[in-house]
C-alpha cells in the first residue's frame, strides 16, 4: 500500500485505513511505538504486559519522588 501524508496543523499525519486498524486491533486509544532505522519507519502497537507495567510503575514512583523533592524549584521554573 502506498500512502501520502496529510497536513495536520503544523505537522503531517498518516491516515491508516479502517481495515488495517481492524486487522491489528488498533483503536484511537491504542498506544503506538514509532521507530526508525534512518531509512524506514516502523509503527506498531505497544503490547502492555506485567513486566512493562512494573517498569512503568517504578519510573512513575521515581518521577513523583523527584517532583516532591524539588516541587518549589519546579514551581519557580514554571512561573518564569
Amino acid at each position: 500500500m502506498v500512502k501520502k501524508l496529510s497536513k495536520y496543523g503544523n505537522s503531517l499525519a498518516l491516515i491508516i485505513d479502517k481495515p488495517i486498524l481492524d486487522l491489528l486491533n488498533i483503536t484511537a486509544q491504542t498506544v503506538l511505538e514509532i521507530t526508525t532505522d534512518g531509512t524506514n519507519i516502523t509503527i506498531r502497537p505497544v503490547k502492555k504486559g506485567k513486566k512493562r507495567d512494573d517498569k512503568d510503575q517504578k519510573i512513575m514512583k521515581a518521577v513523583k519522588k523527584i517532583m516532591d523533592r524539588y516541587a518549589d524549584d519546579l514551581q519557580k521554573l514554571a512561573d518564569e
